[in-house]
C-alpha cells in the first residue's frame, strides 16, 4: 500500500491534534502535525534528509494569527524563530523549497480573493475548516493528481480575481525589467526576507551600497516600503533568492 504523508500546520493546537488523529485513523495515511511555519520547515527539512518526504501540507489560512492576504507576507530569514510569520508565507517558502509537497490551505471562511492569492503563492487546494473528514481526503488525494480544489461557490470570484492580478503582473513586470541585473538581485533577497547586512554579506557589498540600491530599487518600482517592493515583485513572477545556492526566478505561476 502506498501511503500518504500528511503535515499539518495549525497553530490552534486542539484543532491540530484532532484533524492529525482523524487523518491517522486512514489505513494509508501517515500524519505529523506541527505549531507554526518555522516548525514546518523543520519537520520538512528533516523528512527530505531522510529521504521520507511529505505528500501533503495542510496550512491554516490564520496562522500566526495573521489573516492570509492581509496585507504582503515575507519570509523572514535572519535567525529570527518567528520565522516564515503566516499562512501564505509558508505556502510560498514551501514551493520554493520544496516543490513537490502539495498546500492545501485550511480556511475558517470562503474569501474569493484569499484563495486567489493562496493559488498564486502555489497552493493546490482551498478547503473550510468545517468540511466533512471525505470531503478533506479527496482533496488531498485529488491535489496529488496534480488536481487544483476550491469549493464550486468560489470560482467564479477566483477566476476574477486572477484575471485582474494578471493585468497587474503584466505593469509589475515592466517596472521590474527597468531594475539592473544588480537590483533584480537586491530585490530577490529582499523577497526572501534578508535584511540589508544579511545582503550585503550575500553579494559581497558595503551595506551602504545595498542601502543606495534598495533605495533605487523601491524608486523604480514607485514604492515606499520593502512590503510593497516584494509584494509588486511576486506579482511580476520574481521568486526569492536561493538561500542554499544561486538566485532563483520563480516561475509557472497562475498570475
Amino acid at each position: 500500500m502506498v501511503r500518504i504523508r500528511v503535515l499539518v500546520v495549525d497553530d490552534h493546537r486542539i484543532f491540530a491534534e484532532s484533524l492529525a488523529a482523524a487523518l491517522a485513523a486512514e489505513p494509508d495515511v501517515d500524519v505529523s502535525a506541527a505549531g507554526s511555519g518555522p516548525a514546518a520547515l523543520r519537520c520538512l527539512e528533516r523528512a527530505a534528509a531522510e529521504g521520507r518526504r511529505f505528500d501533503v501540507m495542510l496550512v491554516d489560512a490564520d496562522l500566526g494569527g495573521n489573516v492570509l492576504g492581509s496585507r504582503p507576507a515575507v519570509p523572514v530569514q535572519d535567525g529570527d524563530e518567528d520565522g516564515l510569520v503566516d499562512g501564505i508565507s509558508l505556502v510560498v517558502g514551501v514551493r520554493s523549497g520544496q516543490p513537490s509537497v502539495r498546500t492545501v490551505v485550511l480556511a475558517e471562511k470562503d474569501d474569493p480573493r484569499r484563495a486567489a492569492l493562496a493559488l498564486q503563492a502555489g497552493a493546490s487546494g482551498w478547503v473550510a475548516k468545517d468540511c466533512s473528514l471525505q470531503r478533506l481526503l479527496t482533496v488531498i488525494r485529488g491535489v496529488l493528481r496534480d488536481e487544483t480544489h476550491l469549493p464550486p461557490a468560489l470560482l467564479t470570484g477566483v477566476l476574477r480575481e486572477l484575471t485582474a492580478a494578471r493585468k497587474h503582473r503584466t505593469e509589475s513586470e515592466r517596472l521590474v525589467e527597468s531594475l539592473t541585473p544588480r537590483e533584480r538581485e537586491v530585490l530577490r533577497c529582499m523577497v526572501a526576507g534578508l535584511g540589508r547586512k544579511a545582503v550585503a554579506e550575500r553579494l559581497f557589498l558595503s551595506p551602504h551600497t545595498v542601502r543606495t540600491h534598495m533605495q533605487n530599487v523601491l524608486g523604480k518600482l514607485g514604492v515606499h516600503s520593502t512590503l510593497a517592493a516584494v509584494a509588486l515583485a511576486r506579482r511580476a513572477g520574481v521568486g526569492p533568492v536561493d538561500l542554499a545556492g544561486d538566485v532563483v526566478e520563480r516561475g509557472g505561476q497562475l498570475a
